[in-house]
């Protein structure tokens, strides 16, 4: 298998485990690390994971949810239903929905790019249509430009990502690079956004007191502190100025609900960009 690989320096948040311990521990507290680029990808080499695991979710948020999610994802980024379209997944991991989008793009006869860490592109299939490009984003637009080719990208995907990358660098760089790949009428897709602005609202109201009970097993409220700034994380004030970037640049923006049912739905959203 080959890939292009693109080399250079990694901003580093700083974990709480070492990468040596993320790559060896047969168990990890996935919520209580601050992950970035190389924390996945030693969690892509700990065979003691399972896939979704080495992706930073437990088996519990995501196996046998894939579907319903591809389902959403495909609701909101139209070229995905079209045929022969070049399609860009920033990010896609190891788990079954990446394997869903290649089986998809394969039937629609589409160019699928993938960029992540090699660690994870070795786990996914090879095929024709997909191409593989190793390396962070954005710094490795220029090579997913010169894959694209003159047509630009029609839909690209970043699932699950973007607060990593909100850590890791500048999130207008990842914004800017993304618009500057999309084809006329092409559209982004950054889902599963945490927004803890909207977390905040759900566990103050009693559907989400109601929630936090049966998930927790405690007959207990959940402590909510309001007007807390939450340095790190991404809230209405992060997702408004991502959106209005994208008008400036000449773009549509929009902040999306997931469709109810999905796992953590009540309090994620998803963050569109349209090309016009």
């Amino acid at each position: 298998m080959s890939f292009a690989t693109i080399s250079g320096p990694v901003a580093l948040s700083g974990l709480p485990l070492m990468s040596d311990d993320l790559e060896n521990q047969r168990s990890v507290d996935l919520a209580t690390i601050d992950l970035n680029y190389d924390g996945f990808r030693a969690l892509a080499r700990n065979t003691h994971l399972s896939l979704h695991e080495r992706t930073g979710f437990p088996d519990s948020y995501r196996a046998g949810q894939e579907s319903a999610i591809l389902s959403d994802i495909q609701s909101k980024l139209p070229a995905l239903n079209r045929q022969g379209q070049v399609i860009v997944d920033v990010g896609p991991g190891c788990a079954e929905l990446p394997r869903l989008l290649i089986e998809l793009c394969r039937k629609n006869g589409h160019r699928l790019i993938l960029v992540d860490s090699p660690e994870m592109l070795t786990q996914l299939p090879d095929a024709d249509h997909v191409i593989k490009i190793a390396g962070p984003f954005p710094a490795v637009a220029d090579a997913v430009r010169d894959t694209a080719g003159d047509v630009g990208v029609d839909a690209l995907l970043c699932y699950s990502v973007l607060q990593y990358m909100f850590v890791d660098g500048n999130i207008f760089d990842v914004i800017d690079a993304t618009i500057d790949l999309l084809a006329p009428g092409g559209d982004a897709l950054f889902g599963d956004v945490p927004n803890a602005s909207k977390r905040l609202r759900f566990f103050s109201s009693p559907n989400g007191q109601r929630f936090h009970r049966a998930f927790s097993g405690r007959d207990e409220d959940l402590s909510v502190t309001h007007y807390d700034l939450d340095r790190g994380r991404i809230n209405d004030a992060v997702l408004a100025a991502l959106v209005q970037r994208a008008q400036l640049a000449g773009c549509h923006g929009y902040v999306l609900p997931q469709a109810e049912g999905l796992p953590m739905a009540n309090r994620r959203d998803d963050l569109l960009i349209r090309q016009p």
